[in-house]
């Protein structure tokens, strides 16, 4: 079976906002690059479809934009060619290397985990805390960045019951950013 891993950046104060944290730079795109990689499929709700098509979809004529520094350019090629499945249940089509799921999510979710391969990615907030209160997600890496938000969406804020996890992995960045990945204890 293929682990669903969760990553996403969080501020000190459980805040998931793409905006909340400090600005990406070289070593944390490398770190975003390779957790695209590790995965044959990325498993997106909507509003991290959308997001992530509008900021990582190579345009029509195959040129990236100008504001997209050199560094920035594994990541957006990661982004751009991964194999992606959409769960939604307002969009009528996808298209960007997607296909839609619909239907009851534990049971897609756990067909698309007994597939061949490395992995499935997840990320945002809805979604992962639908997963997460499954019991489907397999490992967690929390990208703790050093704010202090305020606001904002919070980290699986809503989850039905506690989930206990060991630390199996840390990587301190340069710019006082930590991964921290876990897996569930137990």
């Amino acid at each position: 079976m293929k682990p669903l891993r969760y990553s996403i950046n969080v501020t000190l104060d459980g805040c998931c906002h793409h905006e909340a944290g400090i600005a990406p730079d070289t070593e944390s795109m490398q770190f975003w690059t390779a957790e695209m990689q590790s995965a044959d499929v990325l498993l997106l709700g909507r509003v991290t479809y959308q997001m992530m098509q509008s900021a990582w979809r190579r345009p029509a004529d195959g040129v990236w934009p100008a504001w997209m520094e050199p560094w920035q350019l594994p990541f957006a090629e990661a982004m751009d060619g991964a194999r992606k499945h959409v769960v939604s249940s307002t969009l009528d089509a996808v298209d960007w290397n997607a296909e839609l799921l619909r239907g009851d999510l534990e049971e897609t979710v756990r067909a698309l985990k007994q597939q061949p391969g490395s992995g499935l990615w997840v990320g945002g907030v809805t979604l992962p805390l639908a997963l997460a209160d499954l019991g489907l997600i397999d490992e967690y890496t929390f990208v703790v960045q050093p704010v202090v938000a305020g606001h904002g969406p919070r980290l699986l804020d809503g989850l039905r019951e506690r989930i206990e996890l060991a630390l199996v992995a840390r990587h301190e960045f340069a710019s006082g950013v930590v991964a921290l990945r876990y897996r569930p204890a137990g």
